[in-house]
Order: structure tokens, then C-alpha cells, then sequence
């Protein structure tokens, strides 16, 4: 039996980051920049004074280490495999990397892609 419609398993998936996010190192942890309005207009209409046109976010230790690891390449299963070891090898890891990258995917921060 196939893979059923709209059926994926999260763990084969793999994020690839946005393309509008830039990444930066601050000491151990990675900040990241994104455009506060998706269309120049509602940057110029929309965007207080002074205000930053780009929404900065500071991860902690493990979301830099999970975003380092996310370069198109590797699957959410390899990502986990690689950090257990690292910050948990108990049985409650990968469903925290997992919830944390559905939530960047929710955020837009990522697309994950499914290999056939």
C-alpha cells in the first residue's frame, strides 16, 4: 500500500531555510533577520519611524545548533541523530526537535521539502 494522500513523516522531510532569512553568529548563538512586511509597499506605508524594517531573532543554544543543521541537504531525522548525543539521548528528543520545526515552517522561517 502507498504513502497515503497528504501523509508525510516529518522525520524524512528536509527544511530548507527561507531565502528572505539572513543568519547571524552572536558568540554561540545565531540571530536571525527577517523582513517585518512581506511587500515593499507595506514597508512604506506600514512601518513606524525608527522602527527596524527587520524582525531580529536571538535562539538559544539548541535552536542555533537545529538551525545550523538545517542546510537543504539533511533530513529532520538526520538533524536529530546528530544533536542526541549532544544535548538529550532520551526518548523525549525528537519530538522536541520535531515541534521545533514545525514551528519555524509555521513561522515561514523554512520549507520543508519531501524527497520521492
Amino acid at each position: 500500500m502507498g504513502r497515503s494522500e497528504g501523509k508525510v513523516n516529518l522525520l524524512e522531510a528536509i527544511p530548507v531555510r527561507g531565502s528572505h532569512v539572513i543568519t547571524e553568529w552572536e558568540g554561540d548563538c545565531v540571530v536571525i533577520s527577517y523582513p517585518r512586511f512581506k511587500y515593499e509597499w507595506m514597508r512604506r506605508f506600514l512601518l513606524p519611524k525608527g522602527m527596524s524594517p527587520d524582525i531580529h531573532v536571538r535562539l538559544e543554544e539548541h535552536g542555533s545548533a537545529v538551525w545550523n543543521l538545517i542546510d537543504g541537504q539533511r533530513t529532520v531525522q538526520e538533524i536529530i541523530s546528530l544533536l542526541a548525543e549532544h544535548f538529550h539521548p532520551d526518548e523525549d528528543y525528537a519530538p522536541r526537535v520535531t515541534t521545533y520545526v514545525m514551528q519555524l515552517q509555521k513561522d515561514e522561517l523554512i520549507k520543508l521539502k519531501i524527497e520521492n
